[in-house]
């Protein structure tokens, strides 16, 4: 980013004028790295992000990665930003990459989510309520936690829990796999009437479709209520601050992702389809996501977006 144009818009941000923006000219600018670990709810609001950034002017490109190579890729800088900073179920990260500096957490984009395991509601029924009622049904339940892809912080904790004995679960399992894979195996089971216990979060659609309960007991691990925060790599809001501003601005709520991830299921369509119908439904939405912000040339934002709609 020029000096000047640094200056001019720290200038207008102590002005407090709408008139003045800053432009992303540098060429690193042009194309904004995001990162989705193969969530719903990431690819939702990715889609969301995709939507705001092409309209003003960006490229976007979209890696899947693990959620370590996302961290990891931040810190690096091959990573621009990354909308699934789930706290505090990444406490671990936060302190290895957040807390000394080497990524920059830019924003809480959404509050009150959940995650930690679930059971469906005939499980739930027969009393399995909290991790503690786990190992009373062992047999039933095969002696397997039923997980999400490999190295993801749940996952982890969940590993945790086992190796120390936790609950009584040292002789558990594990089983890791694709968010898709462990809620078609949570799919079978509820067909049979089968005991099992899965990692379920909210937002998803999984909370509409599946008759299901969060366990009690996990918060050491999971929290019970938390967030969802928006990082950037080292240095990405002052190289380019059009585009970490309109990061920065996304704010989500419960509803809307579940709506998009529910349109994408229900309808079969992509999730840059069902974010695009989203915001074209409710436009209200733009005035707080494109505040303090233009196109990537410094023209109206608003109007880019709407055109693009």
């Amino acid at each position: 980013m020029h000096q000047f144009s640094a200056a001019v818009f720290a200038l207008a941000i102590s002005l407090g004028t709408s008139t003045v923006y800053a432009t992303d000219s540098d060429t690193q600018c042009t194309t904004v790295k995001l990162a989705d670990p193969g969530w719903s709810d990431i690819a939702s609001t990715n889609a969301v992000a995709r939507l705001l950034l092409e309209s003003l002017g960006y490229q976007v490109k979209i890696d899947s990665l693990a959620v370590p190579i996302i961290y990891g890729g931040l810190k690096d800088g091959r990573v621009d930003a990354f909308l699934g900073n789930w706290m505090p179920a990444h406490q671990g990260f936060h302190d290895k990459f957040i807390a000394n500096g080497d990524v920059k957490q830019l924003s809480r984009n959404l509050e009150g989510t959940e995650f930690t395991l679930a059971v469906p509601d005939y499980v739930w029924n027969a009393g399995v309520r909290d991790f503690a009622d786990l190992q009373k049904h062992a047999d039933q339940f095969d002696k397997k936690l039923y997980g999400i892809g490999s190295g993801a912080p749940a996952n982890l904790s969940l590993k945790e829990i086992i190796d120390k004995n936790e609950f009584n679960l040292g002789q558990w399992k594990l089983v890791e796999s694709s968010e898709q894979a462990m809620l078609a195996q949570v799919d079978r089971a509820v067909k049979k009437q089968q005991f099992i216990t899965f990692l379920g979060w909210t937002p998803h659609p999984m909370n509409v479709k599946l008759k299901m309960h969060y366990l009690t007991g996990g918060e050491k691990w999971f929290g019970s209520k938390g967030d969802v925060y928006t990082l950037t790599r080292k240095g990405y809001p002052q190289a380019c601050p059009n585009a970490a501003k309109l990061l920065e601005n996304l704010k989500f709520t419960l509803d809307m992702e579940n709506s998009i991830m529910a349109e994408v299921v229900d309808k079969k369509i992509s999730f840059d389809e069902a974010a695009k119908a989203w915001v074209k439904a409710h436009p209200e939405v733009l005035d707080g996501w494109l505040a303090g912000v233009s196109t990537r040339s410094g023209e109206d934002a608003g109007k880019a977006v709407k055109t693009k709609l």
